[in-house]
């Protein structure tokens, strides 16, 4: 489990920045669109995500929607995985998916210099994996630490456009 949620969290934070905004406090109105008022389109996209559509906020609503609009200008590749990081998004209970949006926005802080660093100790730990296909989860190795999780951090100096939210 911890491999997986690791590995979504930083596919999350290399490919669907979108998906990770911080979330708005809620109405009492249901935010739009329900559902049922998607296309169809929309709905085979999306569909990882039915069961808990009508209980997100309007801010992640949109910035699925505007994820849906850009999957057929995705490469059949980029499509697959995000369909798969969707399922896997939409099995996180809201602690975890909660935990990897402040890992997200801890990511987003770190300098490009730090970004690389991690991006590097991730992708050791995934070859690591690869080169050991027949552990179960509980065997492999764990995944590194890295300077996302480190408390003294110095966070990168204002500057560029902000995060999408």
């Amino acid at each position: 489990m911890v491999k997986t949620l690791v590995a979504l969290i930083v596919g999350l934070c290399l490919s669907l920045p979108g998906a990770a905004a911080q979330s708005q406090p809620k109405s009492t109105k249901q935010p739009q669109p329900a559902w049922a008022q998607l296309s169809a389109a929309q709905r085979q996209i999306l569909s990882p995500l039915a069961r808990r559509w009508d209980a997100m906020d309007a801010t992640r609503r949109r910035k699925w929607l505007e994820i849906a609009e850009r999957y057929p200008k995705m490469k059949p590749a980029e499509q697959q995985r995000l369909q798969k990081r969707m399922v896997q998004w939409a099995k996180l209970t809201p602690n975890q998916r909660r935990a990897a949006r402040d890992k997200y926005q801890r990511l987003k802080q770190l300098s490009p210099e730090k970004r690389r660093e991690v991006l590097k100790q991730w992708q050791r730990y995934q070859r690591s994996l690869a080169a050991q296909p027949d552990l179960s989860p509980s065997d492999a190795p764990a995944p590194p630490e890295t300077a996302v999780d480190a408390p003294d951090v110095d966070p990168a100096p204002a500057g560029g456009p902000p995060p999408p939210r």
